[in-house]
């Protein structure tokens, strides 16, 4: 007797479109593997979302930018107000925030930060659908790098700000406003906020290898 199942197999974490169904065949106990190339969707397990930036994420991403640029200093500070709704003690990660009891409309690094925020994902879509990856100027990834290290920044601070630019986006582009766009600025800051971490990450070595090497010296002079 013949029986018959059909596996999708789960192998590959890249989401792309791959031939992976399997047919698999078991006569008198012993497994026969038949290989049908068909093209199907993997999901990566880990988190959820198809891999490859598309044309339509990218153009969702751009023309939700545009609208947004008309209103710049009122999303600016819808931004802000959400970062500090959902975490107040961030409060202390930027410099035009940390002394000032309220949020300062008029405060041009306020609305400069929010901008570059706003900018750089935007880019960051481009790059994906271009690239297929995040590429930030070398200088420009290691300024970042550094100076989210050295404020203290780790990953649940990126989380905050995501959660902050996706409230903004949804203010700035109203009724245009989809569970599509979302996904879109999501995967691209997602992206943009892994460089930057692996940026940081880097840094961090250096530093850690620096100091263990400081030491080393310091104590073969103690103890030549």
């Amino acid at each position: 007797m013949f029986y018959l199942s059909l596996t999708i197999s789960p192998h590959s974490p890249i989401c792309n479109l791959i031939p992976i169904t399997t047919l698999l065949l078991t006569y008198n106990s012993h497994p026969i593997y038949i290989y049908i190339h068909i093209y199907i969707y993997l999901y990566n397990c880990v988190s959820g979302r198809e891999m490859g930036f598309s044309e339509k994420q990218e153009e969702l991403v751009k023309e939700s930018w545009e609208m947004m640029k008309e209103d710049i200093p009122a999303l600016s500070l819808h931004f802000f107000t959400q970062i500090l709704e959902i975490a107040p003690a961030a409060k202390g990660l930027f410099s035009f925030l940390k002394d000032t009891d309220e949020i300062p409309q008029n405060n041009p690094k306020l609305k400069a930060h929010a901008v570059k925020v706003f900018k750089m994902t935007c880019e960051s879509a481009i790059q994906l659908r271009e690239k297929g990856e995040v590429v930030v100027n070398d200088s420009t990834l290691k300024y970042l790098g550094s100076v989210h290290l050295q404020k203290g920044v780790v990953g649940p601070h990126f989380e905050v700000v995501k959660e902050g630019l996706l409230r903004t986006v949804e203010k700035g582009v109203g009724e245009k406003w989809s569970e599509e766009m979302k996904g879109a600025w999501a995967e691209a800051y997602d992206q943009l906020a892994a460089a930057i971490q692996a940026e940081m990450n880097k840094e961090a070595a250096e530093i850690n290898n620096n100091k263990e090497t400081a030491e080393k010296d310091a104590a073969a002079e103690i103890h030549p």
